[in-house]
């Protein structure tokens, strides 16, 4: 609701508004545009940042001559360094595990900033039909998707088979309506705008997770009860987060992202719309070509936020199990040290008389029976050297599994795409040593490619084994396992 009080609020706290407001706007949105939002640079180091401002400040001042030393008059690092402060916040300072140099990344405050100026510039032409396709598809899939009676949805399907048949007599009639080119431009323009939105999109749904983690982390600080509570309190705001809509949107996308069959599916697509004329004429970006392989970046950067939620979960337990051991370790030196202190002062009476709840009653039969102590016998033999053959084969029959060989069937599986999965391996090249170079293939990593797991879905991998009996075919069920160039 954009009442006084929230737009009065919002021009004073939201970074966004304080960025549009401050007098170097111009500066901040476009070195910030060019060196994060257009090359889709997720995190930066302090000192390639404070380089590229360096050289940005340095055209600027010489082209506003003395005015523009006197407008610029800092360093890049301190520029840097204030557009982090908390009362800014357009930018993010932190340090990555194991290292002590500053990295940088933008703000979902600042992103959305840069994508209302981006807005604000002439467009070729502002186009409509595709919004309206677009828009007038998802009320139809909202209406079909929640229509529950069978008649109405199956008279949907059958009017849909009845245009694709019509259709389909149409092209076989010769009949093919293709679209003019301001059609093609103008959905291709909405596809960039989507495209970018996405990306936007990604940022925002990882400051989530990161204001989940920070919370976590200052909960943790302060923490003085007990472990089950705290653990119980922030799994149940995680979860919040995973099944609120942002979340499963979240989880559906990257599950359908993760799939190598749609992502060359994609990248068939992108290549043929990107060599129409019409879309030529419009000069996309390059990058544009590999779209989809910066939503899978931007992706795993929030699947690493979430790990390392998880993996501040594990150092908290980790910690307190140590406190609490040490805890005890100190009691019992306490107990030591006392009774070593008092040890040689006894008490000149009585002071203290415990009684006993009941009698103590040892019955003659419950007591075991005498067991006398085994003596071994020691016999001093001579060890003579045996005659008998062995057959020194079983030491060279071990399965040893060549793990050069499964890399370069990896690397060249990976030729031809971007990534492969394990059933799609083995499927190339079966298995010959069973289960042990099943295992070996997880074991696999190397400069040119890398190995995920996707728990959320499962395959089936096969395999012949010989057994005295004879052959036999076993399976293993796993995770998705994905090969990524």
């Amino acid at each position: 609701m954009l009442d006084f009080a929230t737009l009065d609020a919002l021009r004073t706290h939201h970074p966004a508004w304080r960025l549009l407001r401050s007098d170097h706007a111009p500066l901040i949105a476009s070195f910030l545009q060019r060196v994060f939002v257009e090359p889709n640079v997720r995190v930066m180091a302090a000192a390639d940042l404070a380089e590229a401002l360096e050289d940005e400040l340095y055209a600027l001042r010489l082209q506003l001559g003395d005015k523009g030393a006197s407008a610029f008059p800092k360093s890049a690092l301190d520029y840097l360094n204030d557009w982090a402060q908390p009362d800014k916040g357009w930018l993010r300072k932190f340090y990555k595990t194991g290292t002590d140099e500053a990295q940088f990344d933008l703000t979902p405050a600042t992103e959305k900033a840069l994508v209302w100026l981006v807005q604000l510039s002439e467009r070729q032409f502002v186009g409509t039909e595709s919004r309206l396709l677009t828009l007038f598809d998802l009320l139809k899939q909202i209406s079909a998707g929640s229509d529950a009676d069978p008649d109405r949805r199956l008279a949907d399907l059958r009017q849909k088979r009845a245009e694709l048949d019509a259709e389909i007599a149409r092209v076989e009639a010769g009949e093919i309506e293709v679209l003019d080119e301001t059609a093609i431009r103008d959905r291709f323009q909405q596809f960039l705008r989507g495209a970018h939105e996405l990306l936007a999109d990604f940022r925002e749904v990882e400051h989530n997770f990161r204001q989940l983690d920070r919370r976590v982390r200052e909960r943790i600080a302060l923490w003085d009860g007990g472990k089950g509570e705290l653990l119980e309190e922030i799994m149940g705001e995680r979860d919040m987060i995973a099944d609120s809509d942002q979340g499963k949107s979240f989880r559906a996308f990257w599950d359908f992202l993760l799939s190598s069959r749609r992502q060359e599916a994609l990248t068939e697509l992108l290549d043929r719309v990107l060599a129409l004329p019409a879309v030529a004429q419009l000069r996309p970006d390059g990058r544009t070509r590999r779209i989809h392989y910066d939503w899978l970046e931007a992706g795993e950067h929030t699947q690493r936020t979430v790990a390392a939620l998880s993996q501040q979960l594990r150092r908290f337990l980790d910690d307190q199990a140590w406190l609490e051991n040490r805890r005890i370790m100190d009691i019992l030196r306490g107990i030591e040290s006392k009774a070593l202190a008092l040890r040689a002062q006894f008490p000149a009476a009585v002071s203290m008389w415990i009684d006993l709840p009941q009698a103590e009653v040892e019955l003659v039969m419950e007591r075991p029976l005498h067991t006398p102590a085994l003596k071994p016998v020691l016999a001093s033999l001579a060890l003579q050297a045996g005659d008998e053959a062995i057959d020194p084969a079983a030491l060279f029959e071990q399965v040893v599994v060549d793990k050069a060989r499964l890399t370069r069937h990896v690397r060249h599986a990976l030729q031809g795409k971007a990534q492969v999965s394990l059933a799609e391996l083995v499927a190339e090249q079966p298995l010959q040593q069973g289960l042990a170079e099943l295992v070996t293939y997880l074991q696999l990593g190397c400069d040119t490619f890398t190995v995920a797991v996707d728990e959320t879905a499962f395959e089936s991998v096969a395999w012949q084994a010989l057994t005295e009996g004879g052959p036999i075919r076993r399976t293993a069920r796993l995770p998705r396992v994905v090969f990524v160039r």
